[in-house]
C-alpha cells in the first residue's frame, strides 16, 4: 500500500513523493514571458518539499491565452525564461511539469482581480477573436467563437506539438495537456459546446477526436522516457453534458495513445453549473478512472489536510494529490505534512533552513 511520501515513477521520471503543486494561473506575464516572480513562486514550492511542481496553463498560441497576462510558449524567445523556472524547481529537488493550454472560446478576457485605482476590471480587455469547435459562446455576455475548420484544428494541434518541443528544450520533466475547465479541448468533448456534424463532432468518438489526436501527435514528438499527462474536467455537472462515464471511456483511449496520467478535475464549461463543492469532492473521479481505465490518476480539489491527502493515496483512490490554494497558503505543505503524519525524515528542508526544524 502506497502512502503520501512514497516515490512514484512515471516512465523515467521519479517523483520523490506523491504531492504535486497544481498548475495555477498567476496572470503575471508580459508577452507570455516568465519572470522573476515565477522563478521564486515555483522554486519556493520545490524547496518546500513537493514532488512535482507544475507550471501554469501555458498558451501554445497568442489567441489561446485566457488573458493578456498569461504564460506563453508559442515562440522560441519564451524558452529561456521558462528554463530559469525549471532550474529553480529542480534545484529545490522537485520534478518540473508544464501544462500546455489553449483557452478557446474562454480566451481574451481580463485577469480576475480589480478593480483598483490603476487597473479597473474589464473583462473585454483581451480584445482578440476567440475560437471553438462551434459558434456557441460560453455565456450570454461572451463573444461568439469562430468555429474552427478542419485545417484550423490541425494548425492548433501543430501549435501544441511545437510548444512541446519548446517545453522539452526548457528542460521540463513532464508535459500535461489541458483538456478541462471549458477551454478548447474540453469544449470539443462536451455536447453542450460542440454541435459539429463532421469528424470532430456528433458521436462520443467524434467529440473525443480532437484531444485523442492531440495526445497522439504530442506523444510522437516526445522522447519515450518523458511522461505525458492530461487534465480532464470529468463532468460538466449539467444534464446533457460530459459525464464521469465519458471520462472513463476517454481515459482508456488516452492511455492507448500513450498518456501516463489523468489529472482529474471538473466543471468550467457551463458557468451556471451547480457544483457540490466540498473537501475532496473530485476524488471519486480519480478513483473510478484509476480503477476502470487502468491508468494512474491525480486527485485535485479542496485537498488541504495532511491526513486527507495521505488517505487518498493509501486507499488507492489516486496516485498523486495536486494541491492549489493550499500551496498558496503554505508552500511548505510537504514539510509540515511529513511532521503531522509522523514521517519527519520524509521531507528535509535545505541545510540553510535546518535551524528552523
Amino acid at each position: 500500500m502506497a502512502n503520501l511520501f512514497d516515490t512514484l515513477t512515471l516512465r523515467s521520471v521519479r517523483l520523490r513523493n506523491r504531492i504535486a503543486v497544481s498548475p495555477m494561473c498567476m496572470y503575471s506575464s508580459t508577452d507570455g514571458l516568465a519572470n522573476d516572480f515565477h522563478v521564486v513562486h515555483q522554486g519556493a514550492r520545490a524547496v518546500g518539499g513537493a514532488g512535482l511542481v507544475m507550471t501554469e496553463a501555458t498558451a501554445v498560441e497568442p489567441r489561446g491565452r485566457i488573458t493578456p497576462f498569461d504564460m506563453g510558449i508559442w515562440k522560441d524567445e519564451q524558452i529561456e525564461p521558462l528554463a530559469r523556472v525549471v532550474r529553480a524547481v529542480k534545484a529545490g529537488g522537485a520534478a518540473a511539469g508544464i501544462q500546455l493550454a489553449h483557452a478557446g472560446r474562454k480566451a481574451s478576457v481580463d485577469r480576475p482581480w480589480g478593480p483598483s485605482k490603476n487597473e479597473p476590471l474589464d473583462w473585454s480587455r483581451g480584445g482578440w477573436p476567440v475560437v471553438g469547435p462551434s459558434a456557441i459562446p460560453s455565456s450570454e455576455k461572451s463573444p461568439t467563437p469562430h468555429a474552427l475548420s478542419v485545417a484550423e484544428i490541425q494548425a492548433v494541434q501543430a501549435s501544441f506539438v511545437a510548444a512541446t518541443a519548446r517545453a522539452l528544450a526548457a528542460g521540463y520533466d513532464l508535459i500535461e495537456l489541458h483538456g478541462a475547465h471549458g477551454y478548447l479541448a474540453h469544449s470539443f468533448l462536451s455536447p453542450l459546446s460542440n454541435s459539429r456534424v463532421d469528424a470532430y463532432g456528433g458521436s462520443f468518438e467524434g467529440r473525443a477526436r480532437f484531444l485523442v489526436e492531440l495526445a497522439l501527435k504530442v506523444r510522437a514528438a516526445m522522447p519515450d522516457d518523458v511522461p505525458l499527462a492530461v487534465r480532464l474536467s470529468c463532468t460538466d455537472w449539467t444534464p446533457g453534458g460530459w459525464t464521469p462515464e465519458d471520462s472513463v471511456a476517454l481515459s482508456k483511449m488516452l492511455k492507448a495513445a500513450g498518456v501516463d496520467l489523468i489529472d482529474c478535475s471538473s466543471g468550467g464549461n457551463v458557468l451556471s453549473a451547480k457544483i457540490p463543492v466540498a473537501p475532496g469532492y473530485q476524488v471519486p473521479f480519480a478513483e473510478s478512472i484509476r480503477r476502470d481505465a487502468g491508468i494512474a490518476t491525480a486527485a485535485v480539489g479542496l485537498i488541504t489536510e495532511p491526513a486527507q491527502a495521505n488517505a487518498i493515496i493509501e486507499s488507492g483512490k489516486a496516485d498523486v494529490v495536486m494541491l492549489a490554494r493550499e500551496m498558496l497558503r503554505n508552500p511548505y505543505f510537504a514539510f509540515t505534512a511529513a511532521r503531522a503524519l509522523g514521517k519527519k525524515d520524509a521531507v528535509r528542508l535545505p541545510r540553510q533552513y535546518e535551524r528552523a526544524e
